[in-house]
């Protein structure tokens, strides 16, 4: 049964290979087993598109996340794939396609409270899936859209990446590949990997900017037996808000100004009115 605490690493895609709902932690735990019963995942690259926008002063994050997926042991194909998947808070319109043909999903932390994943933004709650009929390749698609969270006063979204569960010796290495699209103005995006609560890694990027459209795009690269580099996480502030540092410079010197102009006119006045 999963445990509150943390609930272990569940994260992008890990595969729960039971035969009832309820899934034992060390299973969860065996990121590709050498066994002859369970499956050898691989999943080399991913590409995940990212498009913020903005309604009545709140940001809105679209994803898409395509995911081939092989089965290195053919001999072990499942006719059954369950799978778990967290989710951000606020998210809706969630599609989960298997080669083009949409997948049913349900609400497992509903069916199961204690069920969340823990992230460095917050606990998330987590939907499942079965995926029936899968040849050794096949190609997952996961689309939703989620509100955009405000963490010490900027805006920040998160991107769940473990690709532990699909690294192996037969297959070592995977890349994941994002581009993230700002269809608003904003200023001063931030990208960072992160394992921890409190640790963040600054993450290299590079941005086009097009009018009022950002586009950033970057990478995140894993292999077997190295150290993962964990989630990706985006920051950013509004180009219209209070907090915008331009805006508060802009305004400080607006009052300034304005005090100024008024203690002249009413020494002016002062003096008119008192002669010598």
């Amino acid at each position: 049964m999963i445990k509150q605490k943390r609930l272990l690493p569940i994260v992008l895609l890990i595969l729960c290979w039971v035969a009832v709902i309820r899934v034992q932690p060390t299973l969860i735990a065996q990121a590709n087993p050498n066994s002859q019963v369970f499956p050898i995942l691989s999943m080399p690259k991913e590409d995940i598109n990212y498009t913020i926008t903005s309604d009545n002063g709140q940001f809105w994050a679209k994803v898409h996340g395509k995911y081939p997926i092989t089965i290195l042991n053919p001999s072990c194909l499942p006719t059954q794939l369950p799978m778990v998947y967290p989710i951000p808070p606020n998210t809706t319109n969630i599609h989960i396609t298997l080669n083009n043909k949409e997948v049913s999903w349900s609400n497992y932390t509903a069916l199961y409270p204690e069920a969340l994943h823990h992230t460095a933004i917050g606990d998330w709650s987590m939907i499942r899936c079965i995926l029936e009929n899968v040849s050794d390749s096949f190609l997952l698609e996961i689309q939703y859209e989620h509100l955009v969270q405000k963490i010490n006063g900027s805006h920040t979204f998160l991107y769940d990446l473990n690709i532990s569960p699909y690294l192996s010796a037969q297959q070592p290495d995977s890349t994941a590949y994002f581009t993230i699209t700002f269809e608003t103005d904003i200023i001063n995006p931030q990208l960072y990997t992160t394992k921890t609560d409190t640790i963040w890694n600054p993450l290299n990027c590079i941005t086009k900017n097009n009018n009022s459209t950002t586009i950033i795009t970057t990478q995140i690269a894993s292999k077997y037996s190295e150290p993962v580099l964990g989630d990706l996480v985006i920051t950013f502030n509004d180009s219209n808000s209070q907090e915008n540092p331009a805006f508060l410079m802009i305004t400080s010197l607006a009052l300034t100004l304005v005090f100024v102009i008024g203690t002249l006119l009413s020494f002016n006045k002062y003096k008119r009115k008192n002669p010598k």
